[in-house]
This record gives structure tokens, C-alpha cells and sequence, in this order.
């Protein structure tokens, strides 16, 4: 059984910092992709940052978040700096075999629970 588990999620005030994280586990993804997504309260989730041959971040966090990954802990991390109200979400880890980063919800087969971020103004 596959298992993404996310965590470093809580609360902190605009302009600080979070770091998450998110372990797999039931088989790696080292050859494949392996994602974050948010989604703020009526809104649909959107992609953030993913990580396969490439990097790619959706335009509103480039510069500010970065993404990287431990392929022997088989976790992908998720470090949010500068954030922002606008931040504040439910951020979701996901992954899937293609070795292209995928931007779009459908294409992953793998999620994680969910961890809580809330920035303060």
C-alpha cells in the first residue's frame, strides 16, 4: 500500500518561513515525479512546485518557494520563505511515474492527507 505523508505544516506570520515535508512509502518514485499542491478554501487545488528531470513552480511562488528531494528518504520537501496571506492553504503532496512534471491534478496517482499552512497578516 502506498503512503505520501506530509508534515511541517502550522501557523506563521507574513514574511516568515515553513519547510514540509512529505515521505513515501510502499514504493519509491525516484525515476518518476513527485509534486505540491494547495488548495485554499473555495478554491480548487492548484499546483505549486513539482520535481522530476525538471523543476518547475507555478509563477505566483517562483523565487520564494523551493523545492527539493531525497530520492534514499524517498521524501520531497517544500521550502516556503516570504509567505504570504495569500499562502494560506491546505497543501498537498502527490506523485506519479512520468518522469515530466505535471501541472494538472488528474495526471497524479498518488496523495498525500494534506497538511494545514495559515499565514497571519
Amino acid at each position: 500500500q502506498v503512503q505520501l505523508v506530509e508534515s511541517g505544516g502550522g501557523l506563521v506570520q507574513a514574511g516568515g518561513s515553513l519547510r514540509l515535508s512529505c515521505t513515501a512509502s510502499g514504493r519509491t518514485f525516484s525515476s518518476g515525479s513527485m509534486a505540491w499542491f494547495r488548495q485554499a478554501p473555495g478554491k480548487e487545488r492548484e499546483f505549486v512546485a513539482g520535481m522530476a528531470a525538471r523543476t518547475v513552480y507555478a509563477d505566483s511562488v517562483k523565487g520564494r518557494f523551493t523545492i527539493s528531494r531525497d530520492n534514499a528518504k524517498n521524501t520531497v520537501y517544500l521550502q516556503m520563505s516570504s509567505l504570504k496571506p495569500e499562502d494560506t492553504a491546505v497543501y498537498y503532496c502527490a506523485a506519479q511515474d512520468s518522469i515530466w512534471v505535471m501541472t494538472i491534478v488528474r495526471m497524479y496517482d498518488y496523495w498525500g492527507q494534506g497538511t494545514q499552512v495559515t499565514v497571519s497578516s
